[in-house]
């Protein structure tokens, strides 16, 4: 799924556009026991309450594609009767109302979501009409063609609001805050089938972690049965091993630089795209020839790539790339530049030692203060 995909299926969660027609929920305590479960009919849901829904749906399919939002295939052994995918669908189908199905859905979110504390399962099903869209973009609402059955999952901490003082209106005193149990906004979900190209896309699924480099692997192996992505933390760290294998004793100063200006040249290029930019092992390739790299070193790049990220796989541009930060380190010594002008900088040998050189103009500052 891409941006505007995203962003599509997002703007349904309001009182306008809302398709959701029915919401399970189970609440689970610290000893992973299920204390209290919810069954309805979406649209019969008071209205204020409601919204709180619609704001925890919302931060569902929230933040980067690519670091807190993954676009995840199933294996082929998943799409084979008894398989993650097959469940999924017999969920979704079911539009909710076989009880036994939400019932193992919720053990094996249970077995396998690894959570300490107390959290809230909610799981919608929705169907959304897809409005057609005229050559020029616009959509035709009365001209649509394909229906989005789809299931949502959000997964919340429950947690007590903090103690303090609270001002009783009844009473007109200031009071002892009274604890309760607060539920907060979702730390992981998933989008069940993805909406690629405006329609389901059976083989796929959206995956939601609000933090990256915290992805459940178990959660995603047993209960969707997709293969576990590279964070956006792991993808940079493989991005930095290939360029060092590769290159080598000359992954020099020159060519690092290249590879910065010419990767963020690409995203540059690219920002208009709803598609976030992947480079798979021909797009790297070509990086190190345009950056400096020779053709000897880059007899070895294949074998490279696909030992640290595989043969099919790739690298988000935005996860790799320092656009906001180009920095240099020696044991002693952290330089930050301007990511724009890291031509400023370069390497030259001055009495028999490599230096790294620094042009200053007219102003310059140590510590805060103006020197000469």
């Amino acid at each position: 799924m891409n941006k505007k995909e995203v962003l599509e299926i997002r703007k349904q969660f309001t009182p306008e556009n809302c398709a959701i027609t029915r919401i399970c929920g189970c609440y689970v305590d610290h000893e992973k026991e299920k204390k209290t479960e919810l069954k309805k009919a979406f649209l019969s849901m008071p209205e204020e309450e409601a919204f709180k829904y619609f704001d925890i749906f919302k931060h569902t399919l929230s933040g980067t594609l690519g670091k807190n939002l993954m676009n995840m295939e199933f294996p082929t052994e998943q799409e084979m009767p008894g398989g993650t995918q097959e469940f999924l669908l017999k969920l979704r189908d079911s539009k909710l109302t076989d009880d036994l199905l939400v019932e193992e859905f919720y053990d094996k979110v249970i077995e396998n979501y690894i959570y300490p504390e107390n959290y809230y399962i909610i799981l919608i099903h929705a169907v959304y009409d897809v409005p057609g869209k005229s050559s020029d973009g616009l959509e035709m609402f009365d001209a649509s063609d394909t229906v989005y059955e789809h299931i949502m999952c959000s997964i919340c901490p429950v947690n007590l609001t903090k103690a303090g003082l609270t001002y009783n209106a009844e009473t007109n005193n200031i009071e002892d805050r009274i604890r309760d149990w607060f539920v907060e906004l979702p730390v992981k979900g998933f989008l069940f089938p993805a909406f690629n190209d405006r329609a389901s896309d059976l083989h796929g699924v959206l995956y939601y972690s609000k933090k990256p480099e915290e992805l459940q692997p178990d959660f995603i192996e047993n209960v969707l049965g997709s293969q576990i992505p590279l964070t956006a933390k792991d993808q940079k760290a493989s991005f930095q091993t290939i360029i060092s294998d590769t290159l080598g004793e000359d992954c020099d100063y020159e060519v690092v630089r290249n590879i910065h200006d010419n990767l963020n040249e690409m995203i540059e290029e690219a920002k208009e795209t709803p598609e976030p930019l992947e480079l798979g092992k021909p797009e790297m390739k070509n990086l190190l020839a345009r950056s400096g790299a020779s053709q000897e070193h880059l007899e070895t790049f294949d074998e490279e790539f696909e030992e640290v990220v595989g043969e099919k796989q790739t690298l988000l541009a935005a996860n790799i790339a320092s656009r906001k930060t180009f920095q240099i380190e020696t044991p002693d010594i952290v330089l930050k530049v301007n990511p724009e002008r890291s031509d400023l900088v370069e390497t030259r040998e001055i009495d028999g030692r490599k230096c790294l050189v620094i042009p200053i103009d007219e102003h310059l500052e140590v510590n805060g203060i103006e020197v000469h």
